[in-house]
């Protein structure tokens, strides 16, 4: 038990599920802030009171869930967190608290005072340049979880906290867009995958919203006769379909893959061609109606949804052993993409020659957490574990080839994204401080070494 005085006890649940790079120029130089009237205020307080009331009513019925009315104005206040229970893979027993000063640490920026920094630079922090990325983190805190907007400025080597908003629960996937529903303009949005079944889609050009600006699902409500839609259980993974832009894929625990057209906040098509959970999904870059999907029963599966009325017979497939985590097209060889599994394997297929798999390699020790090609040296490939480990490969389509390793000492490593604008700059997300790392892999010799990169000036 904690003594007087001791200080706040740290958490026993503190890591970083997903996150997800902002391409540069797209967010406005100063974010939109909210500030609530007095009778919106009281709105979301009763709103919450009565969302709390719905949960204790339908405590004893698992078909009653609490209204998920979506692109209603009057939304859910989604501050409001229930302590969803979480998926055992993620070993929370075992979450520790290490410093580790081998990369940029987010979690300590966000907690440094500075006493000496004026006003004007303060002031300086809060715009948002046209060289800026911002990596949007996911952050679970015992039973809080959060989506922290970071900048990030590469030629400054700069990284700091922006803001940051609340989730209705613990995150799983994020997927930037650029697409508004109900606009004719470009948007900056993210939609978030949760253990909850419901997609929440944010505008990150306001800066302090408590709601997202729609949903894409509803749990449903007996008692106030709001019928259920979409998903009925955790979404793993998202999809952006750039080419058709208001079309949103996502993948769920419910054994279903869902194309959203979020124009019309409703499944366009629903393809349920699956004996287990969907954990990864892709569209191609090149091909709008292929859309690359990994399963917990072993199976890779490739869609053409064109044929939305056949849509769960029109595909081939590739038989691995194990689940799949993680399935990534090349972004310039569109032909390829890359399988990664709950074993540490890794196996590369050409979607021409279905069944097939070109190479296999046992890469780590535990199951694949991410996955990146590089498009400016095409026979770059990383991948990351829960082991913790980065690895670096130089491959072909015959054989990969070991490049390098690195442990940043973050603990179990859950996911890797790569800078839009620069594929050699990675993001990851961990269990130990700093949690939440952005890295350079050009600052490894055998990486320039392999790859003929000059060194930097």
């Amino acid at each position: 038990m904690t003594e007087p005085g001791d200080g706040p006890t740290e958490p026993s649940i503190d890591f970083v599920p997903a996150l997800c790079f902002v391409p540069r120029g797209v967010t406005k130089e100063r974010p939109e802030k909210i500030v609530l009237t007095q009778s919106e205020l009281a709105r979301i307080i009763g709103e919450t009171r009565d969302q709390l009331h719905e949960g204790d009513d339908d405590n004893d019925d698992d078909d009653d869930d609490e209204d998920e009315e979506n692109m209603d104005v009057d939304r859910e206040d989604v501050a409001a967190n229930n302590g969803h229970s979480q998926d055992d893979e993620f070993d929370f027993d075992n979450y520790e608290n290490e410093e580790n000063s081998t990369v940029t640490n987010i979690a300590n920026v966000a907690d440094e005072q500075v006493p000496d920094e004026d006003e004007d630079s303060e002031a300086e922090d809060e715009v948002i340049k046209p060289t800026d990325n911002l990596v949007l983190v996911g952050h679970v805190q015992d039973d809080a979880a959060s989506m922290e907007v970071w900048v990030f400025n590469q030629e400054e080597q700069a990284l700091y906290t922006h803001h940051d908003f609340l989730l209705p629960s613990f995150p799983l996937c994020i997927e930037w867009m650029n697409h508004d529903a109900g606009s004719d303009k470009p948007g900056n949005m993210c939609a978030i995958g949760c253990m909850d079944p419901v997609i929440t889609i944010w505008d990150l050009d306001i800066q302090d919203s408590i709601e997202p600006t729609f949903k894409l699902g509803s749990k449903g409500n007996r008692k106030k006769q709001k019928e259920q839609y979409g998903h009925t259980d955790a979404v793993l993974d998202l999809s952006w379909n750039p080419q058709f832009e208001h079309i949103l894929a996502s993948g769920s625990v419910d054994r279903t893959l869902i194309l959203w057209d979020m124009d019309e906040g409703q499944p366009h098509t629903t393809i349920t061609a699956f004996e287990e959970k969907v954990q990864s999904i892709e569209f191609h870059p090149e091909e709008a109606q292929s859309i690359l999907t990994g399963c917990s029963d072993g199976l890779v599966r490739l869609f053409d949804c064109r044929d939305a009325d056949n849509v769960d017979s029109a595909f081939v497939k590739w038989q691995i052993s194990g689940e799949v985590e993680k399935v990534l097209w090349h972004p310039t060889e569109t032909n390829y993409f890359i399988i990664g599994t709950n074993d540490g394997s890794l196996h590369y297929a050409d979607k021409r020659q279905p069944k097939k798999l070109l190479w296999s390699v046992k890469a780590h020790n535990e199951e694949i957490s991410g996955v990146c090609f590089n498009k400016e040296m095409p026979n770059l490939l990383t991948s990351t574990s829960t082991e913790g480990t980065l690895k670096i490969w130089n491959f072909n389509s015959t054989e990969p080839k070991h490049v390098y390793e690195h442990d940043f000492n973050m603990g179990r490593l859950q996911c890797m994204r790569q800078c839009p604008e620069d594929p050699y700059t990675l993001a990851f997300g961990g269990e130990k401080p700093p949690r939440c790392a952005v890295f350079n892999i050009k600052n490894f010799e055998a990486v320039r070494r392999t790859f003929g990169i000059p060194d930097a000036e």
